[in-house]
Parts: C-alpha cells; structure tokens; sequence
C-alpha cells in the first residue's frame, strides 16, 4: 500500500494533519488504532491558558516570548511566535471548513463554564457552549440548569453552586422525557451519546422542547447537559426558537457528545478529500534505511507494508499509547525515538496531586522542523506532531489542543513546501 503521506495516529493531530494534506491533493493515509481522545475531551480547544508560573493568559500570541523564556523546550517556543501565530490561524480556518462553529479566536482567550459550574480559560468553544469574558460573569442574571432524570454524569445542582456565588440567580430541575425511559431502565446505557440518539429524532426533539418551555418560565437561559445534537446538528438551534431564549450545552463525563462530534467532522471532511482511514489498525513496527523510514508494518496488514514519501507519527501520549511507561523507563514504542524524559522513575511525579507532574512534559525529541530523531539524529522523512511531542505540560498551562493543531498544520506546510522542491 503506497501513499505520499502515512499519519500514524487519528486524533485531532492526525486528522488536521491530514485534512490540510489533502486538500493539496496529497495522497494521506490515517492509520488509527482506537477510539481518539477527543471522545474524552470537553469539545474547547486550549491554545495557551496559563504559563509555567501558573499565571492567567488572556492574549496568547503577546505571551508567546515570555513563554520561551520560560519553557524554551515548549514546541510553540521551538517553532516561534510568528510561525504559532500563522498556524493557530490556519487552524481556525480549516476547523470552519469541517463544518465546526466555534466562539473565540487565538488573539484572545474567553472562559467557558465547565459541568461544575467553573469557568477555565480556553481558545476555541463550541457555539452552543456558555463562554464569557475573562474577568466577567455569563452574560445572564437568571439561568435554569436542567438535568436529565436518572442521569447521573451531570448533577445541576452542583453547578449552579458555583454560579450563585458569582451573583446569578439560578433555578434548578429535571427534564421528564417518557422516550428516555428504555436507556434508563439500564444504567449502562444511559450516557451522553446513547440520550443524544434517541433526544435526536424529531418527535422527541419537539417533545424536549416543550418540557424546556414549561421549566424555562422566567430565565434569561437554559444549561443542559450536552445530550443532543449528536447526528442532528439542528436540534439545538431548534429548541432555542421554541423556547425563545438560548438553551447552552455543558459537556459532561465521557464519553462526551460535544467531541465525539468533532471528531466524526474531522474524520468525514478527511475521507470526502479522498483521504484513507484505517480505523482499528495499529503499527507495529517500521523498517528504516539510514535516516528515512522505508516500510511501516501495521497489525491488520501483517504481510503488507504501508510505505508513504512522508511519515508523520501523531500516536498521542500515555493515554492512547503513543508512549509506554514500564517499571525504570518510558519510550516511544514503534521506532524507538530519542525522548524528553527523567531517567529515575522517582523523578516521574510529585507528591502533590495538583502539583505540574514531569511525566506530563515526556514525549519525543524533534530538531527545529520537528523531525523526530534517534541517537541524535533526525529522520528526514519522520515528523512527529501533537501529544507526542515533549517539553511542555497540556494540563497545567492549557494548551494541549494548540500544539496539537499548530505542529499539525507546521509539519503539513514542511512537507507541501517539500513535494514543490522536488516537483
């Protein structure tokens, strides 16, 4: 199996990778071996929301120096701020070109209220998702927070407590939808997704929709939990003119509706480019001829290599097995890269469950044009994006989707510009 490029990795690295490839014209294959994080994800992309000494960014691109002087290994201090900036937008524009609708722009950060009621610096948000400026308050001064009967990954009550301590009136309630009444009968099946389906079709769309009428009487909006607009992406917009004020979203405990519909955005525009993806499939083991990565062998294709002009390697971090972690060391498993790591394991973590854990800043070595690399040495045509990259923490400073949407859009750019110097 020949392609130009071969992605290893489908999350949202890989995909964008491969989507911005594509529409070039490039022949991209995808290879995934599971379910992406996105499914665990809030659906808000970070950018940058704290620096290493924990303070608040509101101006991203403004904190970019200082954040080299900080964190010099960070990718976004690797590939510099005019670059960043360049690539954050270019990511802006190909996520409106997935047919995704966000709030927000890479000059400025906002605050998005979280299924506790919170609110976390962040980039980019789903339209349907309560945002407001850093510093200020949601933008109503009466709120209803609706849960769902017998739903227990988003409890209202816990986060209107967090609301009312900021001066907002909120009420609270459960919706009763007699169609809910199958999945709730078996707890294991009663999650965002498995609601989202049956809440998606529209005789009980318009039946949410007149039980949010009679528990709205008197808001100026209405908090759900991210339940809906799964396969109908009208619905929500459906039920704010029924009910005649906004009705927002919040996500909820994985699996969550808000990024697994990103996630199938990505993956529909990547396969209507012509891109091949190879879903459940997982490398195991790549052949290399001095500096260039000949053959990749995948576990579906035991006896047939996949080989591309160009490997990116977009496997992600310890929670999609893009690193492994044994006993005494941590590695990346498919080439053997060199890695950003901490030889003693004692060295791994902190005491402290919110302390900034060094694990977190593991991942593979890169040279300026993120090539990874062995032995010191880069590999000419292996790039290495998103999770897997190392040098900095996308917990603690908020940025976790914005390296993995910068590197992705970098490394497409590095190999285009390639394909025309040797056209």
């Amino acid at each position: 199996m020949k392609f130009d490029i071969a992605i290893i990795g489908g999350g949202l690295a890989g995909l964008t990778c491969g989507i911005r490839l594509a529409e070039q014209g490039k022949r991209c294959a995808i290879i995934s071996a599971g379910q992406s994080a996105l499914h665990f994800s809030s659906g808000s992309l970070d950018f940058l929301s704290y620096m290493p000494d924990g303070s608040v960014v509101k101006n991203p691109l403004d904190a970019l120096e200082d954040l080299a002087k900080q964190s010099p290994e960070h990718p976004y201090s690797r590939l510099g701020a005019d670059c960043v900036s360049q690539m954050a937008q270019q990511a802006e524009r190909l996520l409106i070109n997935c047919g995704l609708s966000f709030t927000g722009n890479v000059a400025q950060n906002h605050m998005r209220m979280t299924p506790l009621g919170t609110q976390r610096a962040t980039w980019l948000s789903p339209t349907e998702v309560p945002t407001s400026t850093i510093g200020e308050a949601l933008p109503w001064k009466r709120i209803a927070i609706i849960g769902i009967e017998g739903f227990l990954d988003f409890q209202p009550q816990l986060a209107a407590g967090s609301l009312e301590g900021k001066g907002i009136e909120v009420i609270t309630d459960y919706l009763h939808v007699p169609a809910l009444d199958r999945l709730r009968n078996n707890p294991s099946e009663f999650r965002a997704t498995n609601i989202s389906r049956v809440l998606d079709l529209a005789e009980n769309t318009e039946l949410l929709a007149d039980e949010l009428v009679r528990l709205a009487q008197g808001v100026d909006a209405v908090i759900l939990p991210a339940c809906i607009g799964l396969d109908n992406p009208d619905a929500v917009s459906l039920l704010c003119r029924r009910v005649g004020k906004p009705v927002m979203l919040v996500p909820t405990l994985p699996p969550s509706l808000l990024g697994i519909r990103m996630h199938q955005a990505l993956r529909s525009r990547f396969r209507q480019l012509g891109g091949q993806f190879m879903p459940g499939d997982a490398v195991l083991r790549a052949d290399l001829d001095g500096d260039k990565v000949k053959k990749i062998y995948t576990r579906n294709h035991t006896d047939i290599p996949v080989t591309a002009e160009q490997v990116v390697l977009a496997s992600g971090s310890f929670f999609s097995n893009g690193l492994v972690a044994d006993f005494d060391r941590t590695y990346e498993p498919i080439f053997g890269l060199d890695m950003m790591t901490e030889s003693q394991r004692a060295d791994w973590t902190k005491e402290s469950m919110f302390a900034s854990q060094p694990y977190l800043r593991f991942g593979v070595k890169t040279d300026n044009q993120l090539r990874a690399m062995i032995d010191g040495k880069s590999i000419s045509n292996l790039f290495a994006i998103g999770a897997v990259l190392g040098g900095y923490d996308p917990l603690q400073q908020g940025c976790g989707a914005g390296v993995s949407l910068v590197s992705a859009q970098y490394v497409a750019e590095q190999i285009l510009a390639m394909s025309e110097v040797t056209a």
